[in-house]
């Protein structure tokens, strides 16, 4: 395959780090399926231990998006603007930082999820995980991508993987409306305050899966360039 002119003077590319970066923001996204498995088996040491795992990775994530910001080229001749890679980079980061902070508000309430309505959390939590995954597969796409100019097989295989983390994130939606409509039918008996921040949850783990969909809407906004 004949080498995009613009590859070479790229100098030290983002790239590689970039995906570097979401591959760990993925990871501390995906620590949110045994998370859930400790707390609704109410195991709290094991919920501590997956909860500091996930500080450790999104931690990592930072390091890596500040060495990103600090190299990354600010040369003329960047193959798509230096502001799109940024903020590329700022979207994919908040998968971390969401995920991050819905174990710390789980471990510090000691939160209880009702048997009832363990099956559903599990789904729901495995899809947005699902989400993240597959922001991943279309940034590991994205160095190869730029070889091939932004065009050809290519953009229409990373058309593909975006459109199916659409369709993931769509899931998600539907899976949080059926959350909450079966919270719904079971406050009534719990404490409002355990209510509330049941619902805060809810809401923040449907921000991961958004914010995963994000990633690919900034990868279809530099293919549309």
């Amino acid at each position: 395959m004949p080498t995009n002119p613009f590859v070479s003077l790229f100098g030290r590319s983002p790239i590689g780090p970039m995906q570097q970066h979401i591959a760990k923001a993925h990871e501390c996204a995906a620590n949110l399926v045994p998370f859930f498995e400790a707390v609704m088996a109410q195991d709290w040491a094991k919920v501590a231990e997956v909860q500091k795992e996930m500080v450790r990775l999104e931690k990592e994530a930072d390091k890596l998006k500040k060495s990103v910001r600090l190299n990354l080229p600010k040369s003329l001749f960047l193959p798509v603007p230096r502001s799109d890679l940024l903020e590329l980079l700022s979207v994919q980061d908040k998968v971390a930082n969401r995920a991050k902070d819905i174990a710390g508000l789980m471990l510090g309430r000691e939160m209880d999820i009702p048997a009832d309505l363990q099956p559903l959390i599990r789904t729901f939590v495995q899809r947005t995980v699902d989400a993240s995954a597959q922001a991943l597969k279309a940034m590991n796409e994205l160095d190869e991508l730029l070889e091939a100019g932004f065009s050809g097989r290519e953009a229409k295989l990373v058309e593909t993987l975006v459109e199916e983390l659409d369709e993931i994130e769509d899931d998600t939606d539907r899976l949080q409306i059926e959350v909450r409509r079966a919270l719904f039918k079971l406050e009534k008996d719990m404490p409002a305050v355990d209510v509330m921040f049941l619902y805060q949850i809810i809401d923040w783990v449907g921000d991961v899966a958004d914010r995963a969909q994000r990633v690919g809407n900034r990868l279809e906004q530099l293919l549309a360039r």
